[in-house]
């Protein structure tokens, strides 16, 4: 299928386009505010579907909403119909278009046209009326306030907020380009009204307190719930803006003459992860936990674990290395130690499951 693609160096565009090209079938053409109408009519008669994203919203010149929204789909349609083909038409359109004011009129013309082409020839017509749209791409300082937030807390710059209280409805871009290859896949017939879910809502103040959270994470290691809906979405948001120079970032490093403890990443609730050093023949550790447990993983050397019960006495010991990855847990109520027998420095990641507490550290020394 010969996609075109207006509007296809924009937002929404690129991320289509990278989209269309990891799939197999798809050959995309693109048009954009650089080409003239007679490129656009020439790349309609190679099409075999059309996704129009091309339109104005922020014009120096009021009357450029009319010739860039309504006027330029009206052409798009008039160049689709001398075809003489039935080619599919999918519009990108506004939650303004049901508003008042110059955008939101000429997003509603530019669906009328669209309703009144799909009339005439019979060729299927999705209209998406898509909220504000967030993701990777987007222009910050221009109409996206997802976009402005993220860049700017990214980059250290200032925001400015009018209305904390203020309500947004969100969609975000990997789920707007899903929905138009879904639909790219079978167009119903006649006129519709597509629709991108999930929408997300969030007001304007938590928006940026928690794109502020993804930032002091670096300092606080502690992650932010990212896994899943809204906040994944804002997450992979936030970090594309980030500059190549602040790719990485510094963490503590504890060293003392055992070795040395880096933290990691800590979770809410979900624990935190952390890795250690020893060197030949050092042991560390020697302490119980009533319920805290450990997951201890040797990804260099060999280490023995020495385990004795607090209360029987009973010992048990477990040798591993990083030529067998074993996952070797610690237990409530048992003392535990990890020795290094190996030759070589010995390096081992730890997952806890709660963040360590120095005033209730549920740690109790105690030799094995």
């Amino acid at each position: 299928m010969r996609v075109l693609i207006t509007g296809s160096k924009g937002f929404i565009g690129k991320n289509l386009i990278v989209r269309l090209g990891e799939l197999e079938g798809y050959e995309v053409i693109g048009f954009d505010k650089d080409d003239s109408l007679s490129d656009l009519r020439e790349r309609v008669e190679c099409a075999d579907a059309v996704v129009h994203l091309a339109g104005v919203n922020r014009p120096k010149d009021v009357k450029e909403f009319a010739e860039g929204n309504t006027d330029l789909t009206a052409r798009l349609c008039d160049y689709i119909e001398a075809t003489k083909r039935q080619i599919p038409l999918v519009i990108s359109s506004s939650i303004q278009a049901d508003l008042a004011n110059p955008y939101g009129e000429s997003k509603r013309g530019a669906e009328l046209a669209a309703a009144r082409f799909a009339n005439r020839t019979g060729s299927p017509v999705v209209i998406y009326r898509l909220p504000n749209v967030f993701g990777k791409w987007c222009q910050p300082n221009y109409n996206s306030v997802v976009a402005t937030f993220c860049h700017n807390i990214a980059n250290d710059l200032t925001i400015q907020i009018n209305d904390p209280a203020a309500q947004l409805k969100l969609v975000y871009v990997d789920d707007v380009v899903s929905e138009f290859i879904r639909v790219l896949e079978g167009i119903p017939p006649g006129v519709t009204q597509g629709v991108v879910e999930p929408v997300y809502g969030i007001g304007l103040g938590e928006l940026a307190a928690q794109i502020e959270a993804f930032k002091n994470c670096r300092t606080s290691l502690v992650s932010e719930r990212v896994g899943t809906g809204l906040v994944r979405a804002l997450y992979a948001t936030y970090v594309s803006y980030l500059p190549p120079g602040k790719f990485a970032y510094d963490l503590p490093k504890h060293g003392d003459e055992r070795g040395v403890f880096v933290e990691m990443l800590k979770t809410p609730d979900s624990g935190q992860f952390s890795f250690f050093t020893a060197h030949p023949g050092i042991t560390r550790g020697g302490h119980y936990h009533h319920t805290k447990t450990e997951k201890f993983l040797v990804i260099k050397g060999a280490a023995r674990f020495g385990f004795r019960h607090i209360v029987t006495n009973e010992r048990y010991e477990v040798i591993t290395s990083s030529d067998k990855p074993q996952v070797v847990e610690t237990v409530p109520g048992w003392t535990h130690d990890i020795t290094n027998v190996g030759d070589d420095e010995m390096v081992v990641m730890l997952w806890a499951n709660e963040i360590f507490d120095r005033d209730r550290p549920d740690t109790i020394a105690s030799k094995v």
